[in-house]
């Protein structure tokens, strides 16, 4: 990573950690809002959500598929970054210049943090309709796998801010491989492999929620009628949600009729 800084660099590190964090805040909202009576957004948010995951993730799989490509390439060389990768981790960096793989840790932690709010958007998207779904099932999953792995970053990038010498996780057998070929080709397979399969998990969750797509939307529509006619019948009283859950129970047989 070079260390000269420009605004480009900046601006662009600003605006990528502004996309996670913003993406986390609507997933807090969207936890809390759907507790309580369907919103007219909250669809849209999850919906928004989900996008802005699945875009986080396309570019965040074909930053690892590159090093994997480069390492295919060139085995013996140094762990190496696409040229806007370099960018966001320069613009990163600056937190502390004198850690100088602070920057590209902070940027793969970021990058996952982004997947895992697009999976825990379809969860979200999904708290409507009661019963088992394919897509919730599917995207249960991906949080599990994703949080452990986010996790693994946080650790490599705690360890490295906290001044060690190497970052220490699972990645790089908590700091036990010594710099050089071995260790750039332990860890950029193991984040490959890694994101390969959460990048098929998000996929198939996908792929399931587009099928249900109906009885997730079906799920949204059927509470807000049911709270409305509850707020006519009894202006101010709270709504029933065992009525409402037994509503959406019945959204996957209603999704299914011709």
């Amino acid at each position: 990573m070079g260390s000269s800084v420009s605004l480009l660099d900046t601006v662009g590190a600003v605006l990528f950690t502004g996309w996670a964090v913003a993406m986390w805040l609507a997933v807090v909202v969207l936890a809390l809002a759907n507790r309580g009576p369907v919103r007219p957004w909250l669809y849209k948010t999850a919906v928004a959500v989900i996008g802005l995951g699945v875009i986080g993730q396309i570019g965040h799989f074909q930053e690892h598929a590159a090093q994997a490509a480069y390492w295919v390439a060139n085995p013996y060389s140094p762990a190496w970054m696409t040229p806007w990768a370099d960018s966001l981790a320069r613009g990163m960096g600056q937190v502390d210049p004198s850690k100088p793989a602070l920057g590209m840790e902070i940027l793969h932690l970021t990058g996952n943090f982004i997947f895992l709010a697009g999976l825990v958007g379809i969860v979200q998207i999904t708290r409507r309709v009661a019963g088992c779904l394919a897509s919730r099932k599917w995207a249960r999953m991906g949080v599990w796998m994703q949080g452990i792995h986010g996790l693994e970053h946080v650790v490599l990038t705690a360890s490295v801010a906290l001044g060690a010498g190497r970052a220490i996780g699972l990645s790089t057998w908590f700091g036990a491989v010594e710099p050089g070929p071995a260790l750039v080709t332990y860890r950029v397979w193991w984040h490959f492999v890694a994101n390969l399969i959460g990048t098929a998990i998000l996929t198939i969750a996908l792929y399931h929620l587009w099928k249900e797509r109906r009885a997730v939307k079906e799920g949204y529509e059927v509470a807000a009628l049911l709270e409305s006619e509850v707020g006519e019948s009894a202006p101010g009283a709270a709504p029933d949600r065992s009525a409402v859950e037994e509503a959406g129970a019945r959204e996957p047989t209603l999704a299914a009729r011709p």
